[in-house]
């Protein structure tokens, strides 16, 4: 159960995420540099328009796509803060796939593997360049990019995984319902 995890956060303290009990969590791997980084905006919006009703927002910054989240965790926080004013909760730099990925990871893409891309504006160019690599890459539960979602429901089960090309609509209407 994702209660039995614990990140650290962006100032290096430990957060057992077991203090979220009874809450609806979302979960984003984030990088300041890439095409999907406006999404910021929305995500500090759903933090600010349900936080009292509930919501956590854990922000994983990640530089294993593309090396576009660059700089330290402290450089990290003031570009997010000065650019889109976030509030929410960011956690340390980590990896989300591979040998050195965070457990968390590894469980959430036990629960809710890759089910494909929705239609955007980037969709063509990740397939494109996911294929070229590896065949066989939509099989796999891997993040394929910045800005993937999960969301966790009250009773700490992943209800959801949006990839980065989600309208954050379904997103919102999602958290929504659970909360």
């Amino acid at each position: 159960m994702i209660y039995d995890y614990s990140l650290t956060t962006g100032r290096g303290e430990e957060l057992k995420l077991s203090a979220y009990r009874g809450k609806v969590i979302l979960v984003v791997n984030t990088a300041t540099g890439c095409g999907f980084t406006p999404q910021y905006a929305p995500i500090e919006q759903l933090y600010r328009d349900y936080h009292d009703q509930g919501l956590e927002i854990l922000d994983i910054p990640c530089n294993q796509f593309g090396g576009q989240a660059p700089g330290t965790d402290e450089e990290i926080h003031e570009f997010c803060t000065m650019h889109f004013n976030t509030t929410f909760p960011q956690m340390k730099k980590a990896d989300v796939n591979g040998e050195n990925e965070l457990p968390l990871y590894t469980y959430l893409k036990a629960q809710k593997g890759f089910a494909g891309f929705q239609e955007h504006q980037y969709k063509a160019l990740l397939e494109k360049m996911f294929a070229e690599k590896d065949p066989d890459w939509a099989s796999k539960p891997d993040i394929k990019w910045n800005f993937t979602k999960f969301v966790i429901d009250r009773e700490g089960h992943v209800v959801a995984r949006f990839e980065p090309t989600a309208d954050m609509a379904d997103v919102e209407n999602c958290i929504r319902a659970l909360l």
